[in-house]
């Protein structure tokens, strides 16, 4: 599988992610000061994530894709979008709850042509132990098979 990578790319306010690759916990820093990144942007107005080149997608990251979609919707009041082409990755996607956070799109993704890779941010490995049970308290909430699917990573994370 080829290394997880984030790109992404803007235009007046509206930003487009595109994980590719096996996307995995080591890039939780990167993700998650991105999206803080976004929030900052006094002229945000839209956000969409391109799953079509991602191979793999970790719990962690998927509870960083849920936390975005939570602060959209509670900020701005709608739903992001998601695309995915990956059958593999949509049932992933629907067994999480995530038809409930975005508007899930099953079809070809756009390609922009000015997108960047996101840079790798360094953590600390306490750093990223938090984002790793931050994500999975979020992935816990969205429904009780997900709370019993994570109930003892997470009971094991926060005992060390």
């Amino acid at each position: 599988m080829q290394e997880g990578r984030i790109l992404a790319a803007s235009h007046d306010g509206s930003y487009v992610i595109r994980l590719v690759g096996d996307v995995r916990l080591t890039l939780c820093n990167s993700m998650d000061d991105f999206f803080d990144h976004i929030f900052a942007d006094p002229d945000f107005v839209s956000v969409w994530v391109d799953l079509c080149e991602a191979q793999g997608i970790d719990s962690t990251t998927l509870g960083l894709l849920a936390k975005l979609a939570l602060r959209v919707k509670e900020k701005f009041g709608f739903k992001p979008a998601i695309y995915s082409c990956e059958p593999g990755i949509n049932r992933l996607l629907k067994s999480m709850g995530f038809h409930r956070l975005f508007e899930l799109h099953e079809e070809a993704c756009n390609n922009p042509a000015d997108i960047t890779e996101i840079p790798r941010v360094q953590g600390s490995e306490e750093s990223v132990k938090q984002k790793v049970i931050e994500a999975h308290c979020i992935l816990m909430g969205l429904s009780d098979e997900n709370r019993h699917r994570f109930k003892d990573l997470l009971t094991a994370l926060q005992r060390d």
